[in-house]
């Protein structure tokens, strides 16, 4: 593998993905006062919900995902003028595909989430492993903005098949995956 390849392929897919945020609002330079709490919902699998009812419009869900926000713990939908809180139970987005980009020995791995935009991991949309409700590790990943992304299982599945086992500085082997020259491990191997 030649740096000079690598490089390519990195930036390449990180275009793909400037291009799409470059298209979406602007919304970490809006700062509206907060009008209250609306009674919408991302549950745990990506799906969204407005006053219980699940929203089955693809490209409303995707419209509402371009003007969300996060500060903090919180989450929300912002116009230039209107700024109201919604629920997120664990993240906003769902990667729900996994495709692996080479070239030359470099590897790129690139999520879909239920809202179609791909994201590279990568030092920008770095993955991570978060403990979650009774310690269940969950997998996420940050997708943009500071608006994290869930692993779907099949999506984790897949990307635990391309691990390799190494042995950490405290003699602990882990199981890891390279992705836009970054290495990340995804747990030990008991």
């Amino acid at each position: 593998m030649t740096d000079n390849a690598s490089e390519r392929l990195f930036k390449s897919l990180q275009n793909m993905q400037d291009d799409y945020e470059e298209s979406l609002p602007p919304v970490d330079k809006w700062n509206p006062d907060l009008n209250g709490d609306l009674d919408m919902r991302i549950d745990r699998e990506g799906q969204w919900f407005y006053q219980g009812g699940k929203l089955n419009r693809p490209a409303m869900v995707k419209m509402f995902s371009s003007i969300l926000k996060r500060e903090g713990d919180d989450y929300f939908l912002l116009t230039p003028v209107e700024k109201w809180r919604i629920t997120v139970d664990v993240a906003p987005f769902v990667m729900l595909s996994l495709r692996c980009e080479e070239e030359n020995g470099a590897q790129g791995i690139v999520l879909t989430s239920n809202v179609g935009n791909e994201v590279l991991i990568g030092p920008d949309n770095p993955f991570w492993i978060e403990e979650g409700i009774e310690s269940t590790p969950l997998p996420m990943m940050m997708v943009r903005n500071n608006l994290p992304g869930l692993l779907s299982r099949n999506v984790f599945y897949e990307l635990v098949s391309l691990c390799n086992p190494v042995t950490d500085a405290d003699g602990k082997e882990q199981w890891v995956f390279e992705s836009a020259g970054e290495t990340y491990a995804i747990g030990s191997i008991d």
